[in-house]
């Protein structure tokens, strides 16, 4: 909290939001160990069959769901999903109460987790009731649990907890600024990290990117180019042919096979272009 903020110009206020942004980014640093067994531990359990989700209250639950929502259409994987307090009504606003309803939060983790899955609590105190007791009830039905937390805590039903500790906030109590900001960071690690890490991406490049639109189907038609080193007017047509999938239209430009052919190899190299182009 800063005394007398409200009494700044414009610009020293802006200057000091933006010295606090780097003191939620430096907060990462410290957190990387731990994240890295995150990632690990979710990769195993995606090969295995398993899925992976968010849990939050608040703006941390409205983090988890936009991270989870967004690797679909960037990553063409529908392996992370989100749960937050109070329904998809608290997405646009407060639900009173929702916070500390632990009944709720262990009927959906009864629903919805299973033994070879990962749960991944966010909160910015590390002790939000719901979101404690979705991991805990998903602890029990077998599944790996990590909590995000912005203050020091530990509890010993957990696999680990990532430590964001990004201090006092600007304004007393708004965890929707440093706090936030470090959650959606550290999401965007994890889930980033992880579509690596199961080739969804080459060279920089999104490959499994979902052409569900006219600007993404143009996307496609550069990655393909770039990648299998052809024309956007042959990456079009092998586009097409590859039933709009952009990582098999690249195997089949560049190895010269047929679609099947090319689903083939991408199942023997476990959807990885690395091992079939290179």
């Amino acid at each position: 909290m800063s005394k007398g903020m409200d009494a700044l110009a414009v610009a020293e206020f802006l200057q000091l939001m933006h010295v606090s942004g780097r003191e939620a980014f430096d907060a990462l640093g410290p957190a990387l160990p731990e994240l890295e067994k995150v990632v690990l531990r979710c990769v195993q359990a995606i090969r295995s069959g398993g899925k992976v989700f968010y849990a939050g209250a608040g703006t941390s639950g409205r983090l988890g769901v936009m991270d989870a929502s967004e690797v679909r259409p960037t990553f063409g994987s529908d392996v992370f999903g989100a749960i937050i307090a109070g329904g998809p009504e608290a997405m646009a606003k407060a639900v009173e109460g929702a916070e500390d309803d632990r009944a709720s939060a262990r009927d959906i983790a009864r629903a919805v987790i299973g033994e070879s899955d990962v749960a991944i609590g966010v909160s910015a105190s590390g002790t939000t009731p719901f979101v404690l007791a979705f991991l805990k009830e998903a602890k029990e039905k077998g599944a790996a649990v990590w909590l995000i937390s912005s203050n020091e805590v530990e509890y010993g039903f957990m696999d680990g907890v990532v430590k964001l500790l990004t201090g006092p906030e600007l304004i007393a109590g708004s965890t929707r600024l440093k706090a936030a900001t470090a959650q959606k960071l550290c999401l965007n690690m994890i889930s980033t990290a992880v579509m690596v890490q199961l080739g969804k991406v080459y060279d920089g490049f999104m490959v499994d990117v979902v052409p569900g639109n006219k600007k993404l189907v143009e996307r496609a038609k550069r990655i393909i180019s770039s990648c299998a080193g052809c024309d956007e007017r042959e990456a079009g047509r092998y586009l097409e042919m590859s039933g709009m999938n952009p990582k098999t239209a690249i195997v089949m430009f560049a190895k010269k096979v047929s679609r099947e052919e090319a689903e083939k190899l991408l199942f023997e190299n476990g959807g990885r272009l690395r091992g079939i182009i290179g």
